[in-house]
């Protein structure tokens, strides 16, 4: 019989039957548990594992598994090719136009007019006669060049997607590397990446997982856990070994802690079968797609034939009673709401990526994602840039025609001729070329390769992006409310002082010095009340510090116990997890944890937690020599005041440890005989009249760095707020040391309790002109809970105080910490202590939890938005030039001086090499000295305005002089009125060259943009911008000595080059007088562009031509919709952002995915899409479901996953308030409409649905 690792080959257990396992609940999965299997621990042994000792984690077994009962991956979406990015690229409207233009031009020029046919053509000849036929039969040339230039274009475009998406891809593979998990193999803790788990493992689960296999439980204490993401019910679910031993993966434990049997991972998990299930779904859909798109074409055909209008809006509106009204599209390459975002975003991703690209197409009326600043700025400045360069092409091309009409059909009196054609198309060629160069379609290019490489460069800075618009707002951010402990501290706990039996100690003291029966206790305790997952562990070398692993504070305490002379692995080993009773974990509202362990035919309860809150559960206290003595109020509060506070006010945390025993024989005074089992779901009473052990006070020193930290960010104009679970005391000592709090600043320190009775109205709602009186001068919240957090950090965003809004950041460990991670513009979560929970709700996660961290990521945010303005500053330049020169030809001479093809290389100068030349700056220290912009600033500020007319004013008067006055001063012939078919002449490529070298210098100049004069300062610390600089330049010598008629140049000679060069430098001396205008002078409303965030963003309405049709009303504005979409090339915007987004998008919905019942939805409603990522529910949950709700948006209840506050209406304070866990619904009422009020996304109606439909 074959054999691996010494056992038998052949499982006692087949991969279906543990599927089908896995697929029931409850009592019912305990029945087939135990009839099916002999029960949990036969299970184990079928699968060759031991629950105590785990997998022996032998290579040959390992990979068994994996063959047998698959891996722990589900294999991610194949990336697109690099031709399906080639064909997307294509897609631009503006590129097609050319494409159409160039190929119609190439057809004109290979067409002969019949010559003898009439007098027209011969009066023609005779007037062209100075033609010879080689310059007749290059007409193709310009044809062909513009189709080339096209090709650039586009491969340029897909080149940049490709190493975009490959990054991605990068990026996702270290996040999935990041997620760690605890198994035991060998009888030893191992915490290995969840790719390496298989079936048999016994992993240990604690609070703040986010589970990655489907498991069985061995053993638990009080595990609570979050199935909404599968599920869609947002109650915490009760598990037990005894109640309900399936865990699921996707799913988060939101309390307590246990052991379970894998049995299902990767695409045969729940999670994993659901994924799949989707994946399916997708494709069928994108089918139908395509097969619905053909039919609503032929549709609209008949009701134009039949010229109904009503008939069309009836159209649409009955397809999506079929379900088969697509917010699927399958449109690729619409520009959408979230086109505009150049974030990558997959904040609150709920739906899965397939789901996600169906959306794009259609999904965008509605709420979409909230737009982060820059994007916000970005989209506004877009579209009045749009409507200004179209408006001047299409009056470029009106002039040309009127212009030629006039002077050829009236004034010369010429008949027509098919010659003629020519002229039109080349009138047409140029008033596409002005819109390509007009619109600054560069413009996502340079926000995703900034981005991009800002991302990269950040992970070596402990920041790991998860996504991509938090990079930006970064730069922003006025406000950042810190954790304490580990953020601002160094997390490495220590016991430095103690108070048992009336004694204070200073240092540790010696186990014999205590009473024996105090000292058993005080080690009992400490031992089997803390987590078993904590652990403190010898150093990796000799002399090393001890290594602390899990819970900080318990290492802490477990060290205090080594510290003693005892051993907490002797104890636990006799006390296993499996013979605790009962445990009360840890969380939030207890602030305490409890573990019940049988003794004697009783119980013993062990308590540790907050000094405070657990003495004031204390009726007894071991005194002097462990007597026992009743622990009086006026006891307590000496205590207080002689121990604790000078405790909190060196900043040490303090931690009080208590027990209590319930006896079946005669009682002592401080214990409880009882006959029948304890209600242990009483808590209260339970844990209650308890004996104090001792206080002790635990170090966790301030980070040395984080001082300097945080005076850099008081400098940059940031407020750094503390929000800690901790002491009011030691809170104030620890923000005291930072930097926080400074002598006589009024700063305002409150309490959790305080901080709610502050912001909340009498009937208990908070309010925000409340929250408005508090937090402009709050620098500390002590013993705060995670919805005071949330509620700070949801005031200060809303708020209206300060002139230019607040952009807050917030950092967070903690699984409750999801809430305030989601609702801030940026969420830090802690890569080392944090909770996969709060890693999942948060945008950037810190590798090695440090507040420094926070400081560079402002750094490198704030150099995103400046990259941006740079190239903004160096485009419009460009554009103005350009725009204008190509209008005033027009006008002045019937004829662009820069040529279509010349305009294409201006263009891809401007857009692409720019962008990545001036993208890729690297930040300077001198960031932090400037106050951050905040959220209503203007993008384009009076000095780059400034800069910018300035410098076009320079541009257009030399090309103006070169133009009309240029053969004159320069000695060469007139290349003015020249023919259709003139050679190429000297006069107009030294006016092109000379444009190109302005700009090329200009690009120097746009590296300040803060009116610093030194333009050269860090010029040679970029190598990729003088590479780019000087690359161009070499082009540009090539394309005039030998571009001939494909780029309309004709050789210069050496002179005239450095006439060229010396008009270029010209830039570079003129800037110096530019800066030299005082901008204050300058008026602020017409000198800046792109402020605040656009409210009704005509972006978001270009999803698709036909939403607008069926909606009827809308017409009028539909031809103005479509007018600007078809200019404004955004599309480029969506192309680039796709592949950063599918990718991400791909791995969160990996590790969080969707509800079976939003999959249902999914299938068969699939065109009831609701309009955001979030949808709200408005009933009162406690209401019974109207008749109507079915008609909802399907995903309604599935999909809801966004963290509410703990409900306004209730009157409760920080302390008592219950949690409202990641996925449940927002309470109804006030409540819900606060949530409705958070900014971040607007709630759906079926009105915004319908009018979504294809």
């Amino acid at each position: 019989m074959a054999t691996i690792d010494g056992r038998p080959a052949q499982y006692g257990v087949t991969l279906k039957q543990l599927r089908e396992l896995m697929e029931l609940r409850g009592g019912e999965g305990i029945e087939r548990l135990d009839t099916e299997f002999g029960g949990i621990l036969e299970l184990t042994k079928k699968l060759y594992s031991s629950p105590t000792n785990g997998l022996s984690g032998n290579a040959s077994d390992m990979e068994h598994r994996r063959q047998t009962f698959g891996s722990n991956v589900i294999p991610p979406k194949p990336p697109k090719t690099f031709l399906t990015l080639v064909w997307e690229a294509l897609q631009d409207v503006t590129l097609i136009i050319l494409q159409v233009a160039a190929v119609v031009s190439l057809g004109l020029s290979f067409y002969k007019p019949p010559a003898e046919s009439s007098s027209g053509p011969q009066e023609g000849n005779t007037e062209v006669g100075h033609h010879d036929e080689g310059e007749e039969e290059a007409g193709w040339i310009e044809g062909v060049a513009i189709l080339i230039s096209v090709a650039v274009v586009v491969f340029v475009t897909a080149f940049n997607d490709y190493t975009k998406e490959k990054q991605f891809r990068g990026l996702q593979s270290r996040i999935e590397g990041e997620h760690k998990f605890s198994v035991i193999r060998g009888g030893e803790v191992h915490d290995i990446g969840v790719g390496d788990i298989v079936v048999g493992d016994i992993c240990q689960i604690k609070y703040g997982d986010l589970l990655p296999t489907d498991g069985i439980l061995i053993q638990s204490n009080d595990l609570k856990i979050d199935e909404s993401s599968l599920t869609g019910e947002s109650d915490h679910v009760k598990k037990g070994a005894d109640t309900d031993p399936m865990v699921l993966s996707g799913t988060h434990v939101m309390e307590g802690s246990g052991k379970m049997l894998v049995t299902a991972v990767g695409v045969n998990s729940q999670a994993g079968i659901i994924f799949t299930l989707l994946g399916a779904a997708a494709d069928e859909e994108e089918v139908e797609a395509k097969k619905r798109k053909k039919e609503a074409k032929k549709q609209r055909k008949k009701q134009k034939k039949g010229d109904s209008g009503e008939e069309l809006i009836v159209a649409n509106p009955s397809k999506q009673g079929e379900g088969e009204a697509g917010a699927v599209t399958g449109n690729s390459h619409h520009a959408t709401a979230n086109s505009a975002n150049a974030d990558g975003d997959v904040r609150n991703n709920k739906h899965s990526k397939e789901e996600e690209e169906g959306e794009e197409g259609g999904a965008s009326g509605g709420g979409g994602h909230e737009k982060s600043v820059l994007q916000a700025k970005l989209t506004k400045l877009a579209i009045q840039i749009g409507y200004a360069g179209s408006f001047i092409a299409v009056l470029t091309v009106v002039i040309l025609i009127v212009r030629f009409c006039v002077q050829t059909f009236v004034l010369e009196g010429k008949p027509w001729d098919t010659f003629y054609a020519n002229h039109f198309v080349k009138f047409f060629i140029i008033g596409v070329t002005v819109l390509v160069v007009a619109v600054p379609e560069g413009l996502p290019l340079a926000v995703t390769l900034s981005l991009a490489y800002s991302v990269k460069k950040m992970m070596k800075d402990n920041n790991l992006v998860r996504h991509l618009d938090a990079c930006e707002t970064m730069g922003n951010a006025t406000a950042i409310c810190s954790d304490k402990t580990g953020t601002l501290t160094t997390n490495r706990m220590t016991v430095v002082q103690s108070y048992i039996c009336n004694e204070d100690h200073k240092t540790t003291p010696k186990f014999e010095s205590l009473p024996h029966a105090v000292g058993d206790l005080l080690v009992n305790a400490i031992s089997i009340n803390s987590a078993y997952t904590s652990r403190v562990l010898p150093g990796d070398n000799p002399g090393d510090l001890p290594k602390q692993v899990g819970n900080k504070t318990e290492c802490a305490l477990l060290g205090f116990v080594l510290d003693l002379g005892k051993s907490y692995q002797v104890i636990r080993d006799e006390v296993t997890e499996e013979n605790f009773h009962r445990v009360y974990t840890f969380n939030s509202v207890r602030k305490s944890m409890s573990t019940v362990v049988p003794r004697n035919g009783g119980y013993r309860i062990y308590t540790k937690g907050a000094s405070e809150i657990v003495m004031k559960k204390c009726s007894f206290i071991h005194g002097k020599d462990g007597r026992l003595e009743n622990f009086t109020r006026s006891m307590q509060e000496r205590l207080v005041r002689e121990v604790i506070e000078p405790m909190a006010c060196n900043g040490l945390r303090t931690i009080s440890v208590a027990y209590r025993d319930f006896v079946t024989g005669k009682a002592e005074i401080n214990q409880v005989h009882f006959d029948s089992e304890p209600h242990w779901d009483d808590e209260d009473n339970i844990i209650n009249n308890m004996t104090c052990i001792c206080i002790v006070g635990i170090e966790d020193p301030v980070r040395p760095e984080v001082p300097d930290a945080i005076r850099k960010c008081q400098r940059a104009g940031i407020t750094v707020r503390m929000v800690t679970g901790d002491n009011i005391n030691t809170a104030r000592s620890i923000a005291s040391k930072c930097g926080i709090l400074k002598t006589g600043d009024n700063s305002l320190i409150l309490e959790g309790k305080e901080f709610n009775r502050r912001v909340r109205d009498a009937s208990g709602k908070i309010q925000q002109h409340l929250i408005d009186k508090v937090w402009p001068s709050l620098r500390v919240l002590a013993r705060s809970s995670p919805t005071d957090k949330y509620t700070l950090v949801r005031g200060i965003i809303e708020s209206k105080v300060s002139s230019n809004r607040e952009v807050v950041a917030v950092t967070g460990d903690g699984t409750n910490d999801g809430p305030a991670l989601k609702i801030a513009d940026v969420g830090f979560a802690m890569g080392i202590a944090g909770t996969d929970v709060a890693k999942e709700a948060s945008d950037i996660i810190l590798t090695d939890d440090n507040f420094t961290s926070i400081v560079k990521a402002v750094m490198w945010g704030r150099n995103v938005y400046d990259s941006i303005a740079k190239f903004l500053q160096f485009q419009l330049t460009v554009n103005v030039v350009a725009v204008v020169v190509a209008f005033v030809g027009a006008c002045a001479i019937n004829d662009s001086p820069l040529k279509a093809v010349q305009m294409l290389w201006v263009n891809l100068i401007m857009d692409t090499l720019a962008s990545l030349a001036l993208a890729t700056e690297a930040p300077t220290p001198e960031l932090l000295l400037r106050k951050p912009y905040g959220r209503t600033k203007p993008l384009i500020s009076r000095t780059m305005m400034k800069n910018i007319l300035g410098q076009a004013l320079y541009m257009i008067c030399v090309i103006f002089v070169l133009l009309f006055y240029g053969d004159k001063l320069l000695d060469i012939d007139s290349g003015r009125y020249a023919d259709i078919r003139d050679p190429p002449s000297q006069h107009f490529t030294i006016i092109f060259n000379t444009f190109v070298m302005m700009t090329l210098f200009n690009e120097i100049n746009a590296r300040k943009i803060h009116g610093q004069r030194n333009v050269f300062q860090g010029f040679f610390t970029n190598p990729i911008f003088y590479s780019i600089w000087l690359s161009t330049l070499a082009s540009q010598i090539v394309i005039v000595q030998f571009g001939g008629m494909a780029f309309s140049t004709q050789a210069l000679s050496l002179e005239l080059w450095l006439w060229c060069l010396l008009f270029g430098c010209g830039v570079l001396l003129w800037g110096q007088v530019v800066t030299s205008i005082p901008t204050k002078k300058l008026p602020k409303n017409v000198f800046s562009y792109g402020s605040g965030e656009p409210i009704n963003d005509p972006i978001a309405d270009l999803a698709s031509e036909d939403k607008l049709d069926s909606d009827g009303k809308d017409s009028k504005r539909t031809g103005q919709i479509l007018w600007i979409r078809g200019l404004t090339r955004l599309q480029t915007q969506l192309r680039v952002i796709r592949a950063f987004k599918s990718t991400l998008e791909d791995l969160e919905e990996r590790r969080s995915c969707h509800s079976l019942h939003s999959l249902r939805i999914s299938r068969s409603q699939q065109g009831n899409r609701p309009m955001s990522d979030i949808s709200y529910i408005d009933e009162d949950s406690t209401k019974s479901p109207s008749p109507n709700s079915d008609k909802r948006c399907g995903s309604c209840n599935a999909t809801v996953r966004l963290v509410t506050p703990v409900e306004e209406s209730s009157p409760t304070t920080a302390e008592t308030a219950p949690l409202v866990p990641p996925g449940s619904p927002p309470p109804g009422g006030p409540a819900a409409a606060a949530t409705q009020q958070l900014g971040h996304h607007r709630p759906h109606t079926h009105a915004n649905t319908q009018n979504s439909s294809s």
